[in-house]
């Protein structure tokens, strides 16, 4: 007797993502189901990047069906889609960008531009199209970070190339600049660069937009919040108390400007001595879950102080393309896709399914 769809799909609900926690039926990734007597084909298409996953997530679905009585041959295809996710209301998209993460922390020395760049990586690593914007007018770092030097190029007179390292597409205002002129600007100019380095540069069909912001509160988290397509932000801080009150305070902006937030990390967690290996919760141990249960977010992971991090972000190329196989670039690749789950579980933006109104005298 022919197998049935029910069984099919019984089987299919034991099958959990390990990236959603959530069973294949519930989480709506099933496509193409086909039953052919006791055979079964079907597609798994997931909406966040996936590269490193798909063998896996192909085990667990092949591993569940084949529970299924009298089951014939099998065959799954597992890929992922990446999509456009709602922004703030009344903010207009920025061509060529589906989503922009923006990552952020409330006071300076936590690891934001070191998580943000690895973070981007990770997306990339996972297949993801990822651009890199350093919004840090003042102090830009992601030149340096990525090994990136020279100016980007204008074919129109009008608008920005994006310079190119590591798979990312990047924009800092430290090109444009000698990286020994301070930027003496008030607020407005800062907002302006800001807005003309985002607007300006030809990003092409990214995926993600990672914005690594300054730290505090000021002039440019406003203009994001306010004038930019914001899908989500990601909060970094250090278990440290002062950190601690700091990344509050910008999760708490976040949130009155309707901003959703993704999680938080967690940075230089503990300390693990390279000579004897011991462990040491240098600044304190526990303050990023405590923060994110009481905001009722998403712990998204936590990161050790270790001398690699620092020293392979100094020399341009970030843990996870300098030592891809390391257990640092594994969190970092771990964080990046539930940021990107909770990307994928926000609502989708149809503006692009509507046509556009011209009004012309005839």
């Amino acid at each position: 007797m022919a197998i049935s769809e029910l069984q099919v799909q019984t089987a299919l609900k034991a099958a959990i993502d390990p990236n959603t926690h959530k069973d294949f039926v519930t989480g709506k990734t099933l496509r193409n189901l086909k039953i052919n007597g006791n055979d079964v084909s079907l597609d798994v298409m997931l909406a966040y990047p996936a590269q490193s996953q798909l063998g896996l997530i192909r085990k667990i679905v092949m591993d569940q069906l084949g529970t299924v009585t009298g089951i014939g041959q099998i065959e799954v295809n597992v890929g992922y889609k990446v999509v456009s996710h709602s922004a703030q209301r009344g903010v207009k998209l920025i061509p060529g960008v589906k989503n922009i993460i923006a990552v952020a922390s409330g006071k300076g020395g936590v690891g934001k531009s070191t998580t943000a760049v690895n973070l981007a990586l990770a997306l990339a690593a996972e297949g993801a199209s990822v651009g890199m914007l350093d919004a840090d007018i003042y102090g830009p770092s992601q030149p340096t970070m990525l090994g990136v030097q020279g100016r980007p190029e204008s074919r129109d007179g009008k608008s920005l190339e994006p310079m190119e390292a590591h798979g990312l597409q990047i924009m800092s205002i430290g090109f444009l600049i000698d990286a020994e002129t301070p930027m003496v600007w008030r607020g407005p100019m800062v907002t302006q660069a800001l807005e003309q380095l985002l607007n300006d540069t030809r990003w092409r069909d990214l995926d993600y937009l990672v914005v690594d912001l300054p730290p505090g509160t000021g002039d440019i988290q406003l203009t994001l919040a306010q004038r930019v397509p914001v899908t989500g932000a990601v909060i970094v801080t250090t278990p440290q108390d002062i950190a601690l009150i700091d990344a509050r305070k910008g999760l708490k902006m976040f949130e009155k400007v309707g901003i959703p937030i993704l999680g938080i990390v967690e940075n230089m967690s503990i300390h693990i001595c390279s000579k004897c290996g011991q462990e040491e919760h240098i600044f304190g141990a526990g303050g990023g879950e405590k923060m994110s249960t009481d905001y009722g977010t998403e712990f998204l992971g936590a990161l050790p102080l270790d001398i690699r991090i620092r020293r392979e972000a100094d020399a341009g190329t970030p843990t996870v393309v300098a030592a891809p196989e390391s257990r640092i670039a594994e969190i970092y690749r771990q964080i990046a896709r539930r940021v990107a789950v909770r990307v994928a579980e926000q609502a989708q933006d149809h503006s692009a399914a509507f046509p556009k109104i011209v009004i012309q005298d005839t």
